[in-house]
């Protein structure tokens, strides 16, 4: 049941999405965009430990929820002086979010090959 956790997450809150007509103002657009990449970052990272078989909910819970809060404060500290400070998360967030992509996709390769290579030594015998 672990393993279907954030995926269950991203499909619930895209159908919320999807079925509400929430509109968001446009001053908070930066708010917004990096909380986004921040749960994005969180749900790859938790695809990414439960192929390592490393996942905890506790570990992924409590991540969703502090990667959100620091890049609303970051972004809402970057307003209040005037610096694009949002630009940090969306660029320590995104560099994450890439990486774990990169790590599934090799996992999810070796898998396959390794399949792959399981059942052609089973038609060789």
């Amino acid at each position: 049941m672990t393993m279907w956790l954030p995926l269950l997450g991203l499909l619930l809150g895209i159908s919320l999405g999807l079925l509400s007509d929430i509109q968001i103002p446009q001053i908070y657009a930066n708010y917004l965009s990096i909380a986004v990449l921040a749960a994005l970052d969180t749900l790859f990272g938790g695809i990414r430990a439960h192929l390592q078989h490393i996942y905890d909910d506790k570990v992924f819970i409590s991540g969703f929820f502090f990667n959100i809060a620091l890049a609303a404060a970051l972004a809402f500290l970057g307003v209040h002086l005037g610096v694009d400070l949002y630009l940090a998360a969306v660029f320590a967030f995104g560099v994450r979010l890439f990486q774990n992509i990169a790590v599934i996709r090799r996992i999810l390769l070796t898998k396959w090959t390794d399949r792959g290579k399981v059942s052609e030594a089973n038609d060789l015998k």
